[in-house]
């Protein structure tokens, strides 16, 4: 299927696809031209942070510990566009120690995860990520 870029549901999915294109090359600074200035981002087992500085320390944080790429993106996208669902495969290596985690050696990692999004004004409002912890956990102690 071709997205001619004149629903609004196409535009939201082609959004997402661009998201999950520029975390896979890391271009963060190209991820955080896709977020609304007031981004909600809410972190796997952790806060809930706002805004594209919050966002920007994460990825940053993101980009220490870890090396990941995500494979088998699925997007769901509402009728309207206002809203999405993406799921997929985390391939990951756990390389520097993240705060109250294991020790980082070099583990591999690979689980399912997810996310949902608020979309507005042709920008991502709020990214919501789910994966299961404990089974990440397992992986990288054992």
């Amino acid at each position: 299927m071709r997205i001619d870029g004149t629903r609004s549901h196409d535009r939201a999915t082609e959004l997402l696809l661009a998201y999950y294109a520029a975390f896979n090359r890391g271009d963060w600074a190209g991820m955080l031209e896709l977020l609304a200035d007031d981004v909600v981002h809410d972190v796997n087992n952790g806060p809930r942070e706002s805004g594209k500085a919050a966002f920007e320390a994460f990825l940053g944080r993101m980009a220490r510990c870890y090396r990941e790429r995500l494979d088998d993106v699925v997007v769901l996208v509402s009728s309207d566009g206002s809203r999405a669902a993406a799921e997929y495969v985390v391939h990951g290596e756990y390389r520097a120690d993240d705060e109250g985690l294991p020790p980082a050696r070099g583990q591999r990692y690979r689980l399912p995860g997810g996310a949902f999004f608020d979309i507005r004004g042709g920008c991502i409002a709020r990214v919501t990520n789910y994966y299961n912890l404990q089974d990440w956990l397992e992986q990288v102690s054992g």
